[in-house]
């Protein structure tokens, strides 16, 4: 293993603090308006926005797990802790604010954070929607000179009293502000290039102050107490249903916004820069714990709650940020700001702020996120998601929007549209548009009934779904309308063929007519008895679910072992068979044949003209990927790959000998040589598997066996063998359950051990340096068909952990 000297972590820091010093100066500009904004529209003294931003950009920036993340006040917040402090109190707010923390310290030592994604994005961009629709009624009466009201029905019924007494001073900042908030970063020419490198927030409020402060105006402006006088947290007084509700929507809220705003700055990350020059991706888990930590912090401070800032992120990614220094420079400033500049903050006008404000929350309703709901037909629970918050609080209209997304999707599920006409050739089709569930059954049975018995039938399934009470509605009448000379073809979207698995795999196939009847060519078009569908692609090789007669398998099995003994040197006695018992099915050259055919009849004529592309240019795949050489793993299958994708090394085990190792194998070490420098690789993965027989090996040798080339081999793995045994290494598991045995055990601690084998290796060592390389473990569960990736760092209990990836439709 190679490690990093402290000249050259030194070094690096040196070499990253310009970027990161100008970017926390943009940030800083941008995050001070808007923190002071809005503490005005929850009611909190206004110094807690200002703790809330130095310690969002200090704790959650030091601790989170996405690096380029800035967090603090946002306007996601604003509503729940305006109505907490409305019904609570500031101070007891403030304690509500270190139970959330708490609560998302608890999520992250659990390993939910990804769980929180599970939420549909129409439910999650109606909250925030809802939010800013919130947001803007209420400041709205700021900007025209009076007080808001408790809540949003009441602030629109306000509306028209308060448009009856307005204050032109107060209306005339607030303009001032919108137009150069707007109009900022449209400024043209060289010297609107300039200016535009000051944040438009900053620009808009700072031009209203200087206006206010030199035309003499008389209106609210910002009034910072003492610090003496700040008021921090006090027990929570108050029903004990209400505080806990409190503390899971201020909990539910933040999580669910910082992650989303985490997952949305890798993006940008990725979009915006070379792999060379990104940093590390955000580890979910660890901002989930960051965001717990700095919300204690800012909550026993007497600060707003704090969650990731999509808006300051953004900055400081287009910043040129590259480092977690960024952010906790950003929070160091906030802080000298809030103690040294407190009599140029007492010139804000209230006014401009509220203006700020406004602007951000319609923001909030966001038009792509409107088109992107309307596309995929989620408008309904987006409307009903903003409708709800806007009238009945976060918790109440998120609640809703749940329940309307299951009914949506419940309604879908049952909505099935299924028909049947007569074609030119005589033939009947059935088209079944949707998913076949048991409601869909009698229109189902109504619809084939009516397709007599000897004509042909085509039924085009264009659904993803098919329960059991209709799968077996269609293979009865299947059956039947076989039995009675109908022939039958199944398709899927599109005229795709189709199969119906039938009901018992092993019953035995139905007397199909002579030669030369109408219906010879049934067996085409429906699928031969023992084929599985889900094993389609292989059937010529006939090893994958062999649904033979279990005669059949044992036959084969018995037949297997007597050669394995032999081949030992072992006597055998004669294995009987019984008399009848089918031939063996082709091995060998007559497999491998029908395999080729199969390729060249269904797969070559799609994939000639991208094999061509590739023959022409080269390959260039991104990823070298070393797994290990047992027959059930197929590596384009799990990882959904194709050719030119993954430069793959396969070896029994996946080791990666250590260079200068006894006994190495130079393959390894030349194909990793080979990926790493000449095809320029941007990763590498070691993928290890359920029930390796490598693995076993290693736990089942006898010290003094005679030494042969397996064994010399699998001496490369004892090292993993040894980390597992040590107690100076951390433990490897999957998540959620500890590993099933002392095999699966090794299994996973191989994977980890292997990838400190690659760091070894000097071309490795050079390009993880350069920053230009990522190394990635994989475990795949052969039994469950469930890959695990190894996640960054270690858990709450010092444990690699893999995790499972989520399976998307």
């Amino acid at each position: 293993m190679t490690a990093t000297s402290p000249t050259s972590t030194t070094q690096q820091i040196r070499k990253d603090l310009p970027a990161d010093l100008s970017a926390s100066i943009a940030v800083f500009l941008i995050a001070l308006p808007l923190s002071l904004g809005i503490a005005l529209a929850t009611g909190a003294p206004l110094q807690a926005g200002l703790v809330a931003a130095a310690v969002g950009g200090i704790v959650a920036g030091r601790l989170g797990g996405a690096p380029l993340q800035v967090s603090g006040p946002a306007a996601g917040l604003t509503v729940v802790t305006a109505e907490l402090i409305q019904r609570y109190g500031w101070r007891t707010t403030c304690a509500i604010t270190v139970l959330a923390g708490l609560c998302q310290l608890g999520l992250a030592a659990l390993r939910t954070a990804r769980s929180a994604l599970m939420v549909s994005p129409a439910i999650v961009h109606g909250m925030l929607a809802g939010i800013g629709v919130t947001i803007a009624l209420a400041q709205l009466h700021i900007v025209l000179g009076g007080t808001p009201q408790s809540n949003a029905v009441a602030n629109v019924l306000g509306l028209p009293g308060q448009l009856a007494d307005l204050h032109p001073v107060a209306l005339g900042i607030s303009v001032l502000t919108l137009l150069v908030l707007l109009g900022w970063p449209r400024l043209p020419g060289r010297v609107g290039r300039a200016l535009r490198k000051v944040p438009a927030a900053l620009a808009a409020v700072a031009t209203a102050t200087a206006f206010a402060a030199l035309a003499g105006l008389s209106l609210p402006r910002v009034d910072l107490p003492s610090w003496r006088s700040h008021a921090l947290p006090e027990l929570p007084e108050g029903p004990v249903l209400g505080l806990i509700a409190a503390v899971l929507t201020i909990t539910l809220v933040g999580s669910v916004e910082s992650l989303l705003s985490a997952v949305a700055t890798d993006k940008l990350i990725a979009s915006e820069r070379r792999t060379g020059n990104r940093p590390p991706r955000a580890d979910l888990n660890r901002e989930l714990r960051g965001q717990g930590a700095a919300n204690i912090v800012s909550g026993a401070l007497g600060g707003l709650p704090i969650t990731g800032v999509a808006v300051r992120s953004v900055a400081n990614v287009k910043s040129g940020a590259v480092s977690r220094k960024s952010s906790m420079l950003h929070g160091f400033w906030v802080l000298l700001a809030a103690g040294l500049l407190v009599p140029v903050l007492d010139l804000i006008p209230l006014a401009a702020l509220a203006a700020l404000v406004m602007a951000v929350g319609v923001q909030m309703v966001n038009i792509t996120h409107l088109r992107s709901v309307t596309r995929h037909r989620e408008i309904l629970v987006y409307g009903t998601t903003i409708v709800a918050v806007v009238l009945g609080g976060v918790l109440e209209g998120v609640a809703i929007g749940i329940a309307v997304a299951v009914a949506l999707a419940l309604y879908r599920l049952t909505r099935t549209r299924i028909t049947v006409e007569r074609l030119d050739s005589g033939a009947h089709r059935v088209q079944a548009r949707g998913q076949l569930t048991f409601l869909a059954v009698p229109r189902l049975s109504r619809v084939l009934n009516q397709i007599p018995h000897d004509k042909h039938a085509v039924v085009e399934l264009d659904g993803s779904f098919m329960d059991h009470a209709a799968y077996e509605t269609l293979h009865d009448w299947q059956d039947s309308h076989l039995a009675h000379g109908g022939s039958l073809e199944v398709t899927g979207r599109a005229g795709s063929s189709a199969r119906l698995p039938e009901a018992a795999p092993g019953a035995a196939p139905d007397d199909g007519p002579a030669d030369g009847s109408p219906h010879a060519d049934r067996s085409r078009r429906t699928p031969q008895r023992g084929v599985h569908q889900c094993c389609r692609p292989w059937t010529p090789w006939q090893n994958h679910c062999d649904h033979r007669p279990a005669s059949t398998r044992t036959i084969t099995a018995a037949a297997a072992a007597k050669a394995a003994a032999e081949a030992a040197g072992a006597k055998t006695e004669a294995v009987a068979e019984p008399a009848g018992s089918p031939a063996p099915r082709r091995r060998g050259a007559g497999q491998l044949a029908n395999g080729i055919s199969a390729f060249q009849r269904d797969t070559a004529p799609h994939v000639r003209d991208e094999l061509a592309r590739l023959a022409r240019e080269g390959q260039r795949p991104s990823q070298l990927f070393l797994t290990c050489a047992d027959s059930r793993l197929v590596t384009s299958m799990i990882t959904a790959s194709g050719p030119g994708d993954l430069f793959t090394v396969r070896n029994v085990g996946n080791l990666v000998p250590l260079p200068g190792a006894e006994s190495t194998d130079d393959s390894v070490a030349a194909a990793i040589e080979y990926a790493v420098d000449v095809l320029q690789v941007d990763s590498i993965t070691v993928c290890g598997h359920s029930g390796c027989g490598a693995m076993q090996a290693l736990l089942s040798s006898a010290p003094g066996a005679p030494m042969t080339p397996l064994r010399r081999w699998l001496k490369h793995g004892l090292p993993s063998l040894e980390r597992m045994a040590s107690r100076h290494h951390a433990w490897a598991r999957i998540a959620g359950r500890l590993p099933a045995d002392a095999v699966e055990q090794l299994c996973l601690t191989n994977v980890v051990q292997q990838l400190d084998h690659l760091r070894a290796h000097e071309s490795v060592a050079r390009r993880l340096a350069e920053g230009t390389l990522e190394l990635h473990g994989m475990y795949f569960h052969v039994g469950e068909a469930q890959a695990y990736l190894l996640s960054e760092g270690e858990d709450f209990f010092d444990c690699r952990v893999f995790d499972s990836v989520g399976q998307h439709v």
